[in-house]
């Protein structure tokens, strides 16, 4: 009896078991099933990300922007292992670790016709800045013991040669500078230029020479708008009667500390400031500054006359200034 209760036993258990499948491994859980699951939010199904489809995952097409170090790059050692080539989005490209600088490459002034600099042997017929620095379209050659103007290059913009002993500019020292805005001679020994060395140069903005020995000035392009020539030995012979007038942009025009007698006329309505202080001026013209006879000529810019330092009286010649927006600086009684 017992035995035959244990044999329908088990045959009900096999029957169970035959019935039930084998179990293959974990079951996937149902993100539909589970509340609360973390993959309701972010339904992944069975994306698994391996090394084809990386870089969909994380977009490494804009790597500059990911990760800016400048143009600093890790030092590669010699015989250290190197990776496969980087894949970016879907095209590829190879780096070879060992064709870059571990330092960025900056771009210096080039010192040209120095004794063993690479510009030192450049071509015939080339424009050089001896003993100068040349950097972009400025040329720096202050205190480099010149005594003429060097060949320069024909892109120059600015000049600057300053503490130098220079005693003469000649006709064909700026020639072919078209470019050419800004000329700074000053601290030199300049007592003489050329009428043809400023005249043909269009672009002249700026001519800058305190500290010489001129005595007079040469023609100058109409272009100019600021000139200084202060501290020399200017006269007034040596200012031409229409020297000012065709210089229609003319702005600041600084003559102090010369020799001068006389305020040099006539001026360009372009003028804001006129310095003359510290010359030998005595006396004016009653159309020094304003046409009299006409009451024309209003210089309402020019607000900015000195004549301090000058023997001159200046309340002895009041018609001279009713077109002035602003009475001249200088000794009135």
């Amino acid at each position: 009896m017992k035995i035959l209760a244990f044999q329908i036993l088990l045959a009900l258990v096999l029957l169970e078991a035959g019935t039930a499948s084998p179990p293959k491994g974990r079951k996937r859980r149902d993100p539909t099933n589970e509340e609360g699951d973390s993959y309701e939010v972010l339904n992944l199904g069975n994306y698994v990300p391996d090394l084809d489809n990386y870089d969909e995952v994380i977009d490494l097409s804009d790597y500059e922007g990911l990760m800016d170090y400048g143009d600093q790059l890790p030092e590669v050692k010699a015989g250290s292992s190197l990776g496969p080539p980087t894949r970016i989005g879907s095209t590829q490209s190879t780096v070879n670790p060992r064709t870059l600088s571990s330092k960025p490459t900056m771009t210096k002034p080039t010192m040209l016709g120095l004794p063993g600099s690479p510009s030192s042997h450049a071509e015939p017929g080339l424009p050089t800045c001896l003993v100068c620095v040349c950097l972009g379209s400025s040329v720096y050659c202050d205190d480099a013991d010149l005594e003429s103007i060097p060949p320069l290059p024909k892109t120059t913009t600015y000049l600057y040669a300053r503490f130098n002993r220079i005693s003469r500019i000649r006709a064909g020292d700026f020639k072919g500078l078209t470019k050419l805005k800004k000329i700074d001679l000053s601290s030199n020994s300049i007592s003489s230029i050329d009428d043809d060395a400023l005249r043909l140069l269009p672009a002249l903005r700026d001519l800058i020479l305190p500290e010489n020995q001129l005595a007079a000035l040469p023609v100058l392009p109409a272009g100019i708008e600021v000139l200084d020539v202060r501290l020399n030995r200017l006269q007034s012979s040596g200012i031409q009667p229409e020297a000012f007038r065709g210089l229609e942009r003319l702005q600041f025009l600084y003559l102090a500390d010369n020799l001068l007698d006389s305020i040099p006329g006539p001026l360009p309505p372009s003028l804001r400031s006129l310095h003359l202080q510290n010359n030998m001026i005595e006396t004016m013209q009653k159309d020094a500054f304003c046409d009299t006879e006409e009451h024309k000529h209003s210089r309402r810019r020019l607000e900015d006359i000195r004549l301090d330092g000058n023997p001159i009286n200046l309340g002895f010649f009041p018609s001279a200034y009713f077109c002035l927006p602003r009475l001249p600086t200088g000794r009135c009684c």
